[in-house]
C-alpha cells in the first residue's frame, strides 16, 4: 500500500512538473529576448543550481542519499540531463530567424514520443500498433498548436533542414537525449528515494557559464529580467526535481503521454499572457492532440509499475 501511494504521489508531481513547465514558456520567451537564449538559459540555471546546492549543503541525509545511488545513474543520466539543456539552448541560439527558432522547438517537442518508444527498449515495455496510430496523431496535434497563427510547414522545415543542418540536428539529438534520460532514470535508480537533480543542476550551470562566457550576445539587464530569472530558476529546480522523482517512482507510460499537452498548455498560457486570441488551428490541434496522448498511454503496457526494475537489472 505504501508503495503505491508512493507511486501515485510521484505521478501527480510529474503532471505538477508538466503544469510547471507550461506556465512558464511566456516568462522564459521574455527573459530570452532580453538576455538572449543562452544568456538567459545560463542565469536561469545558475538561480536553480544554487538554490540545488544550499538545499544539499543543509541536509546531511540527502548526501548521504545521493551518495548511495548508482553510478551509472549518476554519470549516465547526468550526461544525459547536461546535454539535453546545452543542445536545445545551443540549437535555439543558432536558429537564424523566428521561424527556425519556432520549427526547432517543434522538433523537441518529439521526446514525448521518443519516451514512449524508448520505454519498449529500455523499461522492457509492450505496445500495440495502436501506439503508432497515436503518436502520429499526437505529432500532428504538436504542429498544429505549435504553429497556430503561423507560416511553418513541412517543406519550410525541410526546406530550412538542409540550410541549417546543426541547430535542426542538435534539437532532434536534444529530444533523443531527454526521452533516453527519463527511461534510463526509471531503469537505474527506480524506486530510489533521493534522485541527483540536486547534482545535475549546477553541473548543467557551469557547462552554460563557460558558453555563455565565449558567446557575445546582446543582453539588456533590468529589474524585470532579475525577477523573471529568479521566479524561472526556483521553477527550474521544483519542475525537474517533480519529473525525475516521477520517472524513479511513478507510471512513465502515464506521465510520458500526458506531456503531449506541454505545448497546448504553455500556448494558451502564452496567448493569455500575451493577450494574443488562440485561433481555431489550435482548438483542432488540442482535440487531436488529446485522442494521439489517450491512444498511445493506452498502447503501451507499463511492465515497470508491475516489477522493481532496480531489482531485475542490478544495482550499480
Amino acid at each position: 500500500m505504501k508503495t503505491i501511494h508512493s507511486s501515485f504521489r510521484a505521478t501527480l508531481g510529474g503532471l505538477g512538473a508538466i503544469l510547471l513547465w507550461s506556465t512558464t514558456v511566456a516568462v522564459a520567451r521574455s527573459l530570452s529576448e532580453q538576455l538572449g537564449p543562452v544568456t538567459a538559459a545560463t542565469t536561469v540555471f545558475s538561480v536553480s543550481g544554487c538554490i540545488a546546492l544550499v538545499s544539499l549543503l543543509r541536509n546531511s541525509d540527502r548526501r548521504r542519499q545521493i551518495m548511495s545511488l548508482p553510478i551509472r545513474y549518476l554519470a549516465g543520466c547526468g550526461a544525459l540531463f547536461v546535454i539535453y539543456m546545452l543542445f536545445m539552448f545551443l540549437a535555439v541560439g543558432w536558429a537564424e530567424n523566428r521561424q527556425q527558432t519556432l520549427e526547432v522547438g517543434l522538433l523537441n517537442y518529439l521526446w514525448p514520443t521518443l519516451t514512449l518508444v524508448l520505454s519498449l527498449v529500455f523499461l522492457e515495455n509492450k505496445a500495440s500498433w495502436i501506439l503508432l496510430l497515436g503518436s502520429l496523431l499526437a505529432i500532428v496535434g504538436v504542429f498544429l498548436v505549435v504553429t497556430q497563427g503561423g507560416i511553418v510547414s513541412w517543406q519550410s522545415i525541410f526546406g530550412n533542414l538542409s540550410g541549417n543542418p546543426v541547430a535542426y540536428s542538435l534539437a532532434f539529438a536534444a529530444a533523443l537525449s531527454w526521452a533516453t534520460y527519463s527511461n534510463l532514470t526509471r531503469r537505474w535508480a527506480g524506486g530510489q528515494k533521493e534522485g541527483g537533480v540536486v547534482i545535475f543542476l549546477p553541473i548543467t550551470a557551469i557547462v552554460l557559464l563557460l558558453i555563455c562566457f565565449s558567446l557575445d550576445e546582446q543582453r539588456i539587464w533590468s529589474y524585470r529580467a532579475l525577477a523573471e530569472a529568479l521566479f524561472l530558476g526556483i521553477a527550474t529546480y521544483i519542475g525537474y526535481a517533480l519529473w525525475d522523482n516521477a520517472m524513479r517512482k511513478g507510471n512513465v507510460v502515464f506521465v510520458a503521454a500526458a506531456s503531449y499537452m506541454t505545448p497546448v498548455l504553455s500556448t494558451i498560457v502564452s496567448c493569455l499572457y500575451l493577450a494574443v486570441v488562440p485561433g481555431a488551428r489550435l482548438w483542432m490541434g488540442c482535440g487531436i492532440l488529446i485522442i494521439g496522448s489517450i491512444l498511445s498511454w493506452r498502447s503501451v503496457s507499463d511492465a515497470s509499475n508491475k516489477d522493481d526494475l532496480s531489482q531485475r537489472h542490478g544495482g550499480h
